[in-house]
């Protein structure tokens, strides 16, 4: 049977619903739910229990480590929108703890909803991996020749810069958190590959972790990007005002020195399994090889040199 009444519990999926054109069959999403605009006009299911917004990347790191010390969520289920949803399909993700509303609040919805919906876990790694999950949703909701469409557009867009033969690849360290710093995971360092880079770290599929500035150090990248979690590149200029651009240590990287740091809207294409981070490529591309992508379209407020 395929669903006709779906909760998203993550924004991916929610961005995914509406490329699909199946926003009619979307009865709830997440307080982070917000493109396309329409999306933020959906019933929410799930709100954090602080607010992140105006918090720096230490504050927010520092709420989330009390929360887990105290056994505490860090987000909250809207009851009475997940009943009145009567969901037959809930999408969630296994891959991060802290950026999902997943395991206990899906368990949660589970336990007050009568009819027990199916559940489909996005778990992706890797970019070939979230472009499986276009197709898995789109046969769940009975949109297959539309996910079809998706995925050789998305793929026509990566095999473009892929397959562009570099001579010249920077070393690059993306970079997740700044306070403390992260390194960046999972898809990131296969879009570094593919935009003509050597990512540094971490390698496809890995988790994200914490690191420390000798790491960084050692690494000494040719490109650093600054991509923290959730945050556009207005909010990742005022973190690096804040904690790095009077670092002595930091100052001493040749990244710096040859001012090749950049901040990128790491909220609309690179934290998230979506498929916007095909995008994220294209922005990555233009940063690193902006005399050989000269076609390649972005959004302006996508990235900046710091």
């Amino acid at each position: 049977m395929k669903s006709k009444r779906i909760v998203s519990f993550l924004p991916s999926a929610t961005e995914l619903i509406y490329e699909l054109e199946a926003q009619e069959k979307l009865f709830g999403v997440t307080h982070e739910c917000n493109y396309p605009n329409d999306a933020s006009s959906k019933p929410r299911v799930i709100e954090s229990v602080f607010e992140p917004e105006n918090m720096s990347s230490q504050e927010i790191d520092d709420q989330i480590c009390s929360l887990s010390e105290r056994g505490e969520d860090i987000y909250k289920l809207v009851t009475q929108n997940v009943i009145n949803a009567k969901p037959d399909l809930i999408i969630s993700q296994e891959i991060c703890e802290v950026c999902s509303a997943y395991t206990n609040q899906v368990k949660n919805a589970i336990k007050i909803l009568d009819e027990k919906p199916e559940i489909y876990s996005m778990s992706p790694h890797d970019v070939q991996g979230i472009l499986k999950c276009v197709k898995d949703i789109a046969e769940k909701i009975d949109k297959v020749q539309r996910g079809i469409e998706i995925v050789n557009s998305l793929n026509s867009r990566i095999n473009k810069i892929k397959n562009v033969q570099i001579s010249n690849k920077p070393k690059v360290l993306g970079i997740e958190w700044i306070k403390p710093f992260f390194t960046s995971g999972h898809w990131v360092p296969e879009m570094i590959e593919f935009s003509g880079g050597i990512n540094m770290i971490t390698k496809t599929g890995e988790h994200s972790r914490k690191m420390n500035i000798e790491e960084i150090e050692n690494t000494d990248p040719d490109v650093l990007i600054l991509m923290p979690c959730g945050f556009d590149v207005q909010r990742t200029v005022s973190e690096y005002n804040k904690y790095l651009r009077n670092d002595t240590r930091w100052n001493q990287l040749r990244a710096v020195k040859n001012k090749k740091v950049f901040a990128v809207d790491a909220n609309s294409f690179f934290s998230k399994p979506s498929i916007r981070i095909v995008k994220g490529i294209e922005i990555l591309a233009k940063i690193l090889h902006p005399e050989i992508f000269t076609d390649l379209e972005v959004p302006n407020s996508s990235f900046l040199k710091i």
